[in-house]
């Protein structure tokens, strides 16, 4: 299985939770192993903000690319995105 996602080849991983960091699906290199880290960063930084329309985006970087995590509706997206 290739780790590149179309249209966009810097895109290697993909991962989606529900609200207990239940695994709803992943690709590439984000894993199911990632589900409950994913799940509760999302969490805790929708904590940050006292309105509840915001919705804060996690972005952890490296020199090699970066995770951005958002929570919508119940359901918390990952995205691993490689440095172009």
């Amino acid at each position: 299985m290739s780790t590149s996602f179309d249209p966009n080849p810097s895109i290697v991983g993909v991962l989606c939770t529900d609200s207990q960091g239940l695994n709803l699906g992943c690709r590439g290199t984000l894993s199911d192993e990632h589900a409950g880290v994913i799940s509760v960063l999302a969490q805790q930084a929708a904590k940050l903000t006292s309105d509840p329309t915001d919705i804060p985006v996690v972005c952890l970087e490296s020199d090699n690319g970066n995770i951005m995590i958002q929570k919508h509706d119940g359901i918390t997206v990952a995205v691993h995105k490689m440095a172009s």
